[in-house]
């Protein structure tokens, strides 16, 4: 079943207003999959991969190498896996695994425009699924034009 759902699809964060006119301070990708494949999932070298790689082809830039740890499972919800994230210059990416479950939640998260629908197509065939949810929100809707270089 495929269940993609876009709050928003495609923005792009100006750097030029009006003096009364806010400009969004950023752009926050909500990713949701399911049915993935578990052995993606569970290998912690292939994620870090995903984290080492992902920046680049949305063009970010990372400031540090990924960090990614294993979480142990706290109850019948969440049964662990594995947690990971980069630091951007932009700001972050973020996932955790749920292996027994088959499914992930990412967040990217920027101070720049980005395409959030590479962003899906990358993230579904990484994890291999085409069932998935995601949202797109822009973030600091009254950011002061005056705090913009």
């Amino acid at each position: 079943m495929k269940n993609t759902r876009y709050k928003q699809t495609k923005y792009k964060l100006s750097q030029q207003s009006t003096h009364n006119e806010n400009i969004p301070f950023g752009m926050h990708l909500m990713f949701d999959a399911y049915d993935c494949d578990a052995s993606v999932l569970d290998d912690a070298n292939v994620l870090y991969n995903l984290l080492d790689g992902l920046p680049a082809k949305l063009g970010m830039r990372p400031m540090i190498k990924p960090y990614i740890v294993r979480t142990p499972g706290n109850d019948k919800r969440d049964p662990g896996g594995w947690s990971g994230f980069v630091l951007i210059e932009e700001s972050h990416i973020s996932f955790h695994t749920f292996v027994k479950r088959k499914f992930v939640t990412v967040d990217i998260y920027t101070c720049k425009s980005f395409d959030t629908e590479l962003a899906t197509k990358e993230l579904k065939e990484f994890f291999k699924t085409d069932n998935a949810e995601t949202i797109v929100e822009i973030r600091g809707k009254n950011y002061p034009p005056e705090n913009v270089l």
